[in-house]
């Protein structure tokens, strides 16, 4: 048997000394194991920090009831006779969406939209219903559409933000060239009163100026606006003999006219290339903002120019004559090797975290930043003691040019990768999504011949839809219909491949 161990104790003083004792060990052993835990869950920490506003977002709103409702349910009979019974139609697209992830479900956003008025929402489950998909040449999940009375389409590849959506699909509304008849309409459309669907919509509208000799370049104009529908308000004017407008902003036809700030700013700009997709290309380039304002959602198209980057970082909105000085700096002919721009720290907190990783800790603010992101790494911060002015930023680069400046830091070259396999979240998007560009289809059975430009980054901006003969081959070949897509995408989003670069 077991032995029996006997302790023997005199009085009652030896019995509570023993008990305290044996609390105190006890205490001090909880202790020890709440610091393992604590010293366990710092180490996890960094690992964690990468996804925790999804993880809260989702935990918070996975249990959420939405009005799914007030999204029409399409099949295979009702699809078509749905898109003719409203003027505008937007089809939502995919495959089996369970939406654990709400915020991250596309349902999300399409409900937040249920108050734009003349605009009927509704889904395609392309599980239940891939003979649709395949007719409408879906092949990536989730796609939404807006239809035209059931002819004209164009299809979404931009953010899936309820502010993004919107703008899309108001936009798409007015006809893209919007042909203009008389020299008021063309005014108060560069003011942005006309037309008044988007008078409250404040973008940098595109007007195409043109003559009867300017044939060619007036449709590759129109070419052009029916491939960024949704994306630009761009309108068509033809001039008389008087070229009265043409005289007004010293241009000749062919020529656009750009309207910043509801007309405060008309900028005239020769057409010397006539192809659709030099004129594509050519007005996503001057759309964007001389002087912008960095965002995370607009930092990709800045980034895919190949430049680098003249940055103000400011903790609050910029000072008026630091905007001014660099503003005449971008207009100035220098600008189009670099790109000048500001990034509030108040906005978009993430600029703190840039600056910690040029200098460690983030330096006194406002502070302007030179940094080429494609060559080198390497970071230049203009002198402290010297104003922000044109003159002095513009002698501060050619001593960095000349090489007369030594770089504060530079950037590794090392690839940023994710803590474990199953943080790569980018790594299962590319496998499962290919690089989306901008789509516009055409009716059922039209076979599209255009194709895309590249842009500056060399990213391709537009695209026409393939045809349904090649559609149709792709997706009917034995074992890769529609049908079982989503379990597809599922098990590849298991892999734990790690992705090269961030």
């Amino acid at each position: 048997g077991v032995p029996i161990k006997y302790l023997a104790l005199e009085d009652t003083d030896e019995v509570i000394t023993l008990v305290e004792n044996r609390n105190k060990v006890e205490q001090i052993q909880e202790d020890e194991e709440e610091d393992e835990e604590d010293e366990d869950e710092k180490e996890n920490n960094d690992q964690d920090i990468q996804d925790d506003q999804v993880v809260e977002a989702v935990s918070r709103d996975k249990k959420r009831e939405l009005p799914l409702e007030q999204i029409l349910v399409l099949t295979e009979e009702t699809f078509h006779s749905a898109l003719l019974e409203t003027a505008r139609t937007v089809v939502l697209f995919y495959a089996s969406c369970e939406c654990a992830m709400w915020p991250c479900c596309p349902f999300w956003n399409l409900v937040l939209l249920t108050t734009l008025s003349g605009v009927l929402l509704s889904r395609v489950n392309c599980w239940d219903w891939p003979g649709v998909c395949t007719k409408e040449n879906v092949t990536q999940f989730p796609t939404i559409k807006i239809y035209e009375k059931g002819e004209r389409s164009v299809m979404y590849d931009g953010m899936w933000g309820t502010e993004e959506l919107t703008s899309f699909i108001m936009l798409s509304r007015v006809s893209c060239p919007l042909k203009l008849a008389t020299i008021e309409e063309a005014e108060g459309y560069l003011k942005g009163e006309f037309p008044s669907e988007l008078s409250s919509y404040h973008h940098t509208s595109v007007l195409g100026v043109f003559s009867t000799a300017t044939s060619e370049a007036k449709k590759a104009f129109e070419e052009a606006g029916n491939l960024l529908s949704g994306h630009v308000p761009m309108g068509m004017y033809l001039e008389d003999d008087a070229l009265a407008l043409s005289r007004k902003y010293a241009v000749s036809p062919p020529a656009l006219l750009l309207a910043r700030s509801g007309g405060q700013s008309v900028e005239g700009i020769a057409l010397s290339k006539e192809s659709t997709e030099d004129m594509v290309q050519m007005i996503r380039y001057e759309l964007l903002d001389i002087f912008p304002e960095i965002t995370v959602q607009n930092l990709p198209r800045y980034l895919e120019l190949g430049k680098p980057f003249l940055i103000f970082f400011s903790d609050g909105d910029i000072g008026q004559m630091e905007s001014e000085e660099m503003l005449k700096l971008a207009k100035g002919r220098p600008h189009r090797g670099f790109v000048a721009c500001w990034l509030n720290l108040k906005k978009t907190p993430v600029g703190r975290g840039v600056l910690k990783a040029y200098f460690t800790t983030v330096p006194s603010l406002p502070v302007l930043i030179w940094v080429n992101l494609h060559a080198g790494g390497q970071v230049f911060k203009f002198p402290g003691e010297q104003s922000i002015t044109e003159v002095n930023i513009l002698s501060w680069l050619e001593k960095l040019k000349a090489g007369l400046e030594i770089p504060s830091s530079t950037l590794s070259e090392e690839d940023w990768k994710p803590p474990l396999p199953a943080y790569d979240f980018l790594q299962m998007m590319e496998m499962t999504v290919p690089e989306p560009p901008l789509h516009t289809s055409h009716r059922p059975g039209d076979t599209p011949v255009q194709h895309p430009p590249e842009s500056p980054g060399g990213d391709s901006m537009v695209q026409e839809e393939p045809s349904q003969e090649i559609q149709g081959e792709k997706i009917g070949s034995p074992g890769r219909d529609l049908r079982g897509t989503a379990p597809r995408l599922a098990a590849r989003e298991k892999q734990g491949k790690r992705h090269s670069e961030l």
